[in-house]
């Protein structure tokens, strides 16, 4: 096998110990804005595996989505009980949300695939791949 065989192996332990680099990566990216362009991915092996490339016309952004349920507006002009909940399920994946942040921010780029890569008690991290 390659090297991208060891650098999963290395990263999925990395993670999955939340060992001290995990702890700091985080506390890092909690101060940065929601989207963000990265120069390098977090783990190469798997934004290879959905298409990313080491070339100039390849960007790499992450995003920040909040996880948990849509809180929805109240109703208004009366009582409408079933329009009374509070909050509903989004009934969409995080990380298309995540794509939909990026694509909103860089609209000259097409996104081509998404991965995740971290996740915080009420936030994920996600790295869209987008191509000139």
């Amino acid at each position: 096998m390659g090297a991208y065989k060891y650098i999963r192996e290395s990263f999925a332990k990395t993670t999955a110990q939340r060992g001290e680099t995990v702890r700091k990566r985080l506390e890092a990216w909690r101060k940065q804005p929601g989207v963000v362009r990265v120069d390098n991915p977090t783990n190469p092996a798997r934004a290879r595996e959905v298409g990313y490339k080491a070339k100039k016309e390849f960007i790499i952004a992450r995003v920040r989505v909040s996880k948990g349920k849509r809180s929805r507006p109240r109703a208004e002009m009366g009582r409408k009980p079933g329009k009374n909940v509070k909050r509903v399920p989004f009934a969409k994946p995080l990380s298309w949300l995540a794509e939909q942040k990026a694509a909103k921010k860089f609209t000259n780029l097409a996104v081509i695939n998404s991965y995740n890569v971290a996740s915080d008690g009420d936030v994920e991290y996600y790295e869209i791949v987008l191509r000139a």
